[in-house]
């Protein structure tokens, strides 16, 4: 008996234009916030689990961070928020208290893959707004321990396929 050949999803950056365009067709969603949903997997590196946990009270907008009580690694941790995921949480504050996003993770699921398409880009899974996240997060400088402190992996290796370097970057650093 053969086994299947594990076929490794390819993950390609997702460019400005490409975030713009999901972030559009996610404005004209059904679904309440998912636009500001996906800002924040892309400011933050969160995985969809840790957004969909987030409550109002995680998040200390004074100090511009919010707190993961849930993590896939079993530890909790800080994130920093940028200015753009401040803005977009401050945007959405109801004064109430409870979960930021009230949404199973089915029907994000679900609302991304009609986003996707509505964007017309077939190849890009939620999960990769992490990976971008992740990558944009290295091309801002940060260091490697700074990036695993904010992603929440444990091992280097784990973070490293993560992260996913931009040739166009690397080829005008080099002076070509």
């Amino acid at each position: 008996m053969k086994l299947p050949i594990n076929i490794e999803h390819v993950v390609n950056r997702i460019s400005v234009a490409d975030e713009h365009a999901l972030i559009k067709a996610a404005l004209q969603s059904r679904t309440k916030n998912l636009s500001e949903l996906l800002v924040l997997a892309i400011e933050t590196a969160m995985r969809r689990g840790e957004l969909l946990a987030l409550e109002w009270r995680d998040i200390d907008f004074e100090r511009h961070e919010l707190l993961v009580r849930r993590s896939k690694n079993g530890k909790s941790r800080t994130i920093p928020l940028t200015a753009r995921a401040h803005a977009t949480l401050a945007r959405m504050k109801t004064g109430s208290g409870g979960l930021v996003f009230p949404l199973s993770g089915n029907a994000v699921r679900l609302a991304f893959e009609r986003v996707r398409r509505r964007a017309g880009l077939k190849d890009v899974r939620f999960h990769d707004l992490r990976h971008e996240a992740i990558s944009r997060l290295f091309d801002r400088g940060l260091t490697t321990p700074e990036v695993a402190l904010l992603s929440g992996h444990k091992t280097v290796s784990q973070l490293f396929r993560y992260a996913h370097a931009d040739i166009g970057r690397v080829s005008r650093l080099l002076g070509k």
